[in-house]
């Protein structure tokens, strides 16, 4: 039978690019241990010039592990990780693992709202936490608060030159510390040294199975409520084997990949934690994209991998080239979560003479479940084809067994070993996302050609792209009704040209209150992480409802584009 029958983008893989991958298995430990034994002496981490090798990083989970378990942490237990990137968030993840422990990524700049709701539903024993929020965990209620709190010290995995530059005298240096580190007043604060430094496991624990969870990854759904979503080992490790399958140059145990994607999203999660190790690649970490501080580093650690978003690309196509740096390394780019325009790629793969594809995901799918072809078939402005093992319908979005004729507009539908277990304890939410034979709505509108391109054109949910992440516009609203000036709102996102979009919310004031935009932007601030803060705050006399009184958000966002035109 000629598999391109049925799956006709086969045709248009990169050569040695398989139609399926291998059934995994290896358990995300067996992972890392398969690293460490073939690659003992490769660097396996870099931050700011310091680095791990894999024997090191080996023996450092090891380490946090038995700190872990002497915390009482068991298999089954939720252990929350609020870090940016660095050395300590790799360890303390994979530590975890070891124990069969499910890892709950928080982002470090949530407010205490935002991480409140998320602990709400996890209930973890143990948080590892960034040493500046090591506070707001521990003034939550007691019901939530975790039994132990470890905070985390990032200038402790710098090199021992920058560290003493962070503790000179000077006002410089007392900036640059404040804003990577503070000490908490709390009582009962474990250090991570304390973990990180308990010794050897001595006897091994039961070792976790594929079919075990590993993460629960949050993902914002048009409600606002928070939704877990549940990713076994099986998942991730085979999103791993896709990925790496996807890129048939890779040189395991000789690549270099930058990590300036926030290892707590599910995009930085898989590429830059898990497929980088599954080949033994050099793991360069950034706590967040500077491009001041990226370019210091491809001066002393060229990479030759970067996942990213498009401003990224931009913005370092740009100042290399201004600062005369080469890019040459960077033989593969993938960008993912906004649309990527066709301007950015033809700028970075002329910095770079190397290629840059979109792919296409979503939390619920480990992330990655279509992507554009790392050869000369691939097509800007489609988001691609289904990876290896991924199989796809374009459905009526309103009864999604039917399935459209192909070239019509419909939401997409996908399945494989990288689609996620449900949501954790909410089977209501699970049974509208997940279908009978394990199919995966995901509320994308899509057109898909004859020979298996995906193109995007709408979202049934009406999540906003800022900055690569999702916002959902009922908790943007939430946070702005609670000034007592804003009788309604409505928020929504306005596309830009790099692919984003930007979050805009429309209000109507209370019968003689005064609008005044910047008051109730900064309003907003002190409930909201600050890319969900809205960029722009419109006055509407009133805001358009349908017959039940539901608010019409496409209906604002027509009427703020027609605003701009005019």
């Amino acid at each position: 039978m000629d598999p391109l029958a049925d799956r006709p983008w086969l045709a248009s893989y990169a050569d040695g690019v398989p139609g399926e991958i291998e059934p995994v298995t290896q358990t995300l430990v067996d992972m890392l241990d398969d690293a460490v034994v073939r690659y003992p002496k490769r660097p396996a981490l870099e931050f700011f010039g310091a680095r791990t090798t894999y024997a090191q990083l080996g023996e450092q989970v090891e380490r946090a592990a038995s700190g872990l378990r002497r915390l009482g942490v068991r298999a089954g237990d939720r252990v929350a990780i609020i870090l940016p990137n660095c050395p300590q968030h790799v360890v303390a993840f994979y530590a975890a693992q070891r124990l069969g422990a499910i890892v709950v990524e928080h982002n470090p700049r949530y407010t205490a709202r935002e991480l409140r709701h998320q602990f709400e539903v996890h209930h973890a024993t143990v948080a590892i936490v960034w040493d500046a929020v090591a506070d707001t965990v521990a003034d939550f209620p007691s019901d939530i608060r975790p039994a132990h709190i470890v905070a985390v010290t990032l200038p402790d995995a710098m090199p021992w030159r920058t560290r003493l530059m962070l503790r000179l005298p000077v006002r410089r240096a007392r900036e640059s510390r404040a804003a990577i580190t503070a000490k908490p007043r709390a009582k009962g604060i474990v250090p991570w040294s304390r973990v990180a430094d308990a010794g050897r496991l001595g006897r091994r624990v039961p070792a976790p199975g594929l079919d075990d969870i590993a993460v629960l990854q949050f993902t914002s759904g048009t409600t606002g409520a928070p939704k877990g979503a549940i990713l076994t080992h099986r998942n991730l490790r085979s999103n791993a084997a896709q990925s790496a399958a996807w890129v048939p140059d890779l040189r395991p145990g000789d690549e270099v990949f930058y990590a300036v994607l926030p290892l707590f999203h599910a995009y930085g999660l898989t590429l830059c934690m898990t497929t980088a190790i599954s080949v033994g690649a050099l793991i360069v970490l950034f706590p967040t994209f500077d491009v001041g501080m990226t370019l210091t580093a491809i001066r002393r650690t060229p990479p030759t991998f970067l996942p990213a978003v498009p401003p990224i690309y931009d913005a370092l196509a740009r100042a290399t080239a201004r600062e005369g740096v080469a890019l040459t390394s960077l033989r593969n780019a993938i960008s993912g979560a906004m649309a990527l325009p066709a301007a950015t790629v033809e700028r970075w793969e002329k910095a770079t003479g190397g290629i840059l594809v979109e792919g296409y995901g979503m939390t619920e799918s480990s992330p990655i479940s279509v992507g554009n072809p790392m050869g000369p078939l691939r097509r800007t402005g489609t988001v691609g084809v289904p990876f290896p093992s991924t199989e796809i319908r374009v459905v009526d979005p309103d009864d999604p067994q039917t399935d459209l004729a192909l070239g019509e507009a419909g939401e997409l539908l996908v399945r494989g070993p990288q689609v996620f277990q449900g949501y954790w304890n909410q089977p209501d939410e699970t049974a509208r996302t997940l279908l009978e034979g394990g199919w995966l709505r995901t509320g994308d509108i899509v057109t898909v050609t004859a020979d298996g391109f995906v193109t995007v054109v709408d979202r049934v949910k009406e999540l906003i792209i800022s900055g690569g992440f999702n916002v959902s516009p009922s908790e943007v609203e939430g946070a702005l009704l609670l000034d007592p000036d804003v009788q309604d709102a409505a928020v929504v996102g306005v596309p830009r040209r790099d692919g984003g979009e930007t979050v805009t919310a429309a209000v109507v004031m209370r019968e003689g209150a005064t609008f005044d935009a910047k008051r109730i932007r900064e309003g907003s601030r002190a409930h909201l992480a600050a890319y969900k803060v809205p960029r722009a705050v419109v006055e509407f006399d009133e805001l358009p409802r349908s017959l039940i009184g539901k608010v019409m958000r496409r209906e604002v966002r027509d009427a703020l584009l027609r605003r701009d035109d005019s």
